[in-house]
């Protein structure tokens, strides 16, 4: 007999706060506007880019987003596209590993049997198209793995010291087409000399895009996260009721700060497996040099004005446009 395989769901994480670029915001929009509602270049805000993402991942109304209740303000004046998905709002910004498993526990509770994609509303990838290919392939691949997390590796353009990096292991082999690995170690945000290293032994930036089975998500999380998903799983009984508003509420109250790369993956990765996103340009924007750089590698301008970038590139003395792997295949489609 056939056995079906699980439609995927897409999990957005839309609720940060973006206090690294407050005051580029500010200067340019007059307040301060979290980056993923932000519309650096062309139409579309980053938020609208990876929702467009995600449609073509998954059928719109398996997207959940989730938001930041104190973000209602911004939504309310930069709402974006229309989808037929669900937005979820959070209490607070706990960091990232509390926004990965509000998401998990209402897939979970729409289709305790779907393949999810975490996606991050704030990061630059560029093609779009391939990006996508990208991870088309990687839901197939966690599909097979299913007692492992798969997770998106970006080719690193220089020596990074705020990101995560992961270092690859051995080949799983498990799809010969596209190389699957398993995982050594996940070092997240290291010294710069430590950062160097990392480069010369070919390991890749930590994309927080991953792909697994809600199911094995879930367990992973239990097992590595057992001071954070109580909280969850009393939220998840009350889903759907009339309890869910106040059980939200007070569960978000007392839960813990924990980042999901430093708290999950570096504890985990036994359980962890990656693909590398040769071909894509990735960067998270944190920092308004790596918005200039991205966009020049394109051949496109930032929508802030010339004169606020100059204030922007004055502030960042040591910045200096670098070589983008990538960058060429990146030309091919223009950024709409």
């Amino acid at each position: 007999m056939m056995t079906s395989i699980a439609q995927p769901m897409a999990v957005v994480l839309a609720g940060g706060d973006g206090m690294r670029l407050r005051p580029l915001t500010e200067r340019w929009l007059g307040r301060h506007v979290p980056k993923q509602y932000c519309t650096f270049a062309g139409t579309r805000s980053m938020l609208d880019h990876t929702l467009d993402r995600a449609a073509c991942l998954c059928d719109p109304s398996r997207i959940l987003t989730v938001v930041g209740r104190h973000h209602r303000d911004v939504l309310r004046d930069r709402a974006p596209r229309a989808t037929d998905g669900a937005f979820i709002e959070q209490p607070a910004n706990l960091d990232t590993a509390p926004g990965v498993l509000l998401g998990l526990v209402h897939a979970m509770h729409r289709d305790p049997d779907a393949t999810l994609v975490i996606l991050p509303s704030d990061h630059f990838v560029y093609p779009e198209w391939r990006f996508v290919a990208k991870v088309q392939v990687a839901i197939q691949a966690a599909e097979r793995l299913g007692d492992r997390i798969l997770l998106l590796g970006a080719a690193p353009t220089d020596i990074e010291d705020e990101y995560g990096w992961i270092v690859p292991s051995d080949d799983l082999g498990r799809q010969p087409a596209h190389r699957v690995f398993a995982v050594e170690s996940f070092v997240e945000k290291p010294a710069p000399a430590e950062a160097a290293r990392l480069y010369e032994r070919g390991a890749l930036w930590n994309t927080l895009v991953l792909v697994a089975r809600a199911r094995t998500l879930w367990e992973l999380a239990c097992e590595r996260l057992p001071g954070l998903t109580p909280f969850f799983s009393v939220l998840q009984a009350a889903i759907g009721t009339r309890r869910e508003a106040g059980v939200l509420d007070e569960v978000y109250e007392t839960m813990p700060r924990v980042n999901f790369s430093s708290e999950l993956l570096e504890r985990a990765s036994d359980r962890i497996a990656m693909q590398s996103l040769d071909g894509v340009m990735w960067n998270d924007w944190g920092q308004p040099a790596r918005i200039v750089e991205s966009l020049l590698a394109i051949g496109r301008q930032p929508a802030f004005s010339l004169r606020l970038l100059q204030e922007e590139l004055a502030a960042t003395p040591d910045f200096r446009p670098r070589a983008t792997a990538g960058a060429g295949a990146a030309r091919e489609a223009a950024v709409s």
